[in-house]
């Protein structure tokens, strides 16, 4: 799921007592030992449904999903929003969920696990360019080299791939950056509403409003699938990675925000891609060159460089999310 959500955190964290600091610093790294086995659950979930008939069954969960957290938040009285905002939170669900998740899933099937977390990290680098683009970012010295060192990084990780002609692979890395940057699209448009209305209901509603497009052109790919013959282990792991993943995933490091602070919490998000690919080597038996290895580590250099070297204390650049799915 697209998040809005580390937003649902206030800027400035209260001062956390020192046990609950604790207990949100293991469930930050619990989540991002979950988001880093997902890549190899979906991908074994892709191969028994079809990205297509992943995303059919998945965004008829979300829509409950989202209806429960609703009416777990604010009961029968949901918040009442004008006609504009509403039309600018469709927006963000085509964005954030059929635009980006859509091709995160063709992506990461076509793609490999480490693959496709490493290129999804350098989400910041695009929420970066487009404030740029916008005329709310002046780039520093530091952010121009964070971003050629987090580019020349992907070209050393995709070097085996485009000089071996692996190019259905290079087209799903390729995917996943398209949908990196659909990403930080999000991520940018989503901050002035979830100012005015809160975390919770932007997340909400965006999900609502952006299932309907993505359950209809999927309808072809899941009404193709045989839902009688799904082994257990498959709803298992669609269950996880709709449920605890995506949804539950983001509520959760919502609260570790709060109470660790974005600035505190994000880095650990680069943790991400080394869990990923020690899951693959181990349930997948996916193996990486030294030049990938590199190339993994000079792209993560990069993006952290260009996500921390501005000189401005509350840059929002720093609390950029990478995407998740």
């Amino acid at each position: 799921m697209p998040p809005a959500l580390d937003a649902t955190a206030a800027t400035v964290p209260a001062m956390a007592a020192p046990d609950r600091a604790r207990q949100a610093l293991w469930a930050a790294i619990a989540m991002v030992a979950v988001w880093g086995t997902n890549f190899s659950v979906q991908k074994a979930v892709f191969t028994a449904l079809s990205p297509g008939g992943f995303l059919f069954a998945r965004y008829l969960m979300m829509p409950v999903a989202a209806t429960a957290l609703l009416l777990w938040t604010f009961g029968w009285k949901w918040p009442r929003l004008p006609r504009a905002e509403l039309f600018a939170l469709a927006k963000l669900g085509l964005t954030g969920h059929l635009l980006h998740v859509g091709l995160v899933t063709y992506g990461i099937h076509w793609s490999t696990a480490f693959s496709s977390s490493l290129i999804l990290a350098c989400g910041p680098v695009f929420t970066l360019l487009i404030l740029r683009w916008q005329g709310l970012e002046r780039l520093t010295h530091g952010q121009v080299a964070g971003v050629a060192v987090a580019c020349a990084g992907v070209l050393v990780f995709l070097s085996d791939k485009l000089l071996g002609g692996h190019w259905q692979a290079s087209g799903g890395d390729l995917t996943l950056l398209v949908a990196a940057s659909f990403f930080s699209y999000y991520t940018v448009s989503a901050k002035p509403l979830i100012e005015r209305h809160g975390g919770v209901t932007v997340m909400a509603y965006a999900t609502l409003l952006g299932s309907g497009p993505v359950v209809l052109l999927s309808l072809p790919a899941g009404l193709a699938v045989d839902w009688s013959e799904v082994r257990p282990a498959i709803w298992l792991g669609l269950c996880y990675a709709v449920l605890i993943s995506a949804f539950l995933g983001w509520l959760v490091w919502g609260w570790v925000n709060a109470v660790r602070g974005v600035a505190r919490s994000a880095p650990l998000m680069y943790l991400m891609p080394p869990v990923a690919g020690l899951v693959a080597w181990a349930m997948t038996g996916e193996r990486y060159t030294g030049a990938k290895l590199a190339g993994a580590a000079l792209t993560l250099a990069g993006v952290a460089v260009a996500q921390y070297a501005s000189h401005r204390p509350d840059d929002p650049v720093r609390e950029a999310p990478a995407p998740v799915d």
